[in-house]
């Protein structure tokens, strides 16, 4: 199959079985967001979810948080993996970002990714959930299911897979996919052992086929 009809295939399978799909980190504006996905690598969304209330209830805004000791930080969020380093980058980011942008979030990719701890995957994240623009965020889940399915191939990081990505996905429909990417990695496409006897698109997933 070529790789032009497979993301036909997976685009129009995905856009009928999940015309909704979002972002299951919890977040009332973009600074929450950019805070809930910094705690989010390496750990899971529901432990996130588990941590910002509180840690939104100290720390509403830019301003808050970049006044805080990292101690202060540390015990908010010391249940999520790496706290310590991701405790200096939320409070190296919100002190840039309150300082070099009067506490608003910008809505560049070059501009977010100046903000300590936040790099490539996290800016195309904002970029993509809050201001809808056409920006693949490439995380574990994506790379592994792109390449599984065949959407990607010989990607040897993230960048590579998110090039060919958006090489062939619609801009207006780059938002989307990448949810429908995460939740597929997430719930049928799993690392150790997907469920392909579930999968949607197993009839043109290069990983099944290559099986049979």
């Amino acid at each position: 199959m070529k790789t032009a009809e497979r993301f036909e295939k997976v685009i129009n399978y995905f856009s009928e079985a999940m015309p909704v799909a979002e972002t299951e980190l919890e977040y009332m504006d973009p600074y929450e967001l950019i805070v809930a996905v910094i705690l989010s690598a390496q750990c899971t969304d529901k432990r996130v979810n588990m941590i910002t209330p509180s840690f939104f209830r100290s720390f509403p805004n830019a301003a808050s948080l970049a006044a805080a000791e990292q101690e202060e930080v540390f015990e908010l969020i010391k249940s999520c993996s790496y706290p310590n380093n991701k405790a200096k980058h939320l409070l190296g980011m919100a002190r840039m970002l309150d300082r070099d942008f009067h506490g608003v979030v910008p809505d560049t990719r070059e501009q977010l990714q100046k903000l300590p701890g936040v790099g490539r995957k996290t800016a195309n994240v904002v970029l993509s959930v809050v201001f809808q623009k056409p920006a693949m965020a490439v995380d574990t889940h994506v790379f592994r299911v792109a390449d599984r399915i065949g959407l990607s191939t010989r990607a040897k990081n993230p960048y590579e897979t998110e090039m060919q990505l958006i090489k062939y996905i619609p801009e207006e429909t780059i938002p989307l996919a990448h949810h429908w990417l995460i939740l597929h990695g997430r719930y049928i496409c799993t690392a150790r052992k997907p469920s392909c006897d579930k999968c949607g698109v197993r009839e043109f997933c290069r990983y099944v086929n290559k099986k049979t």
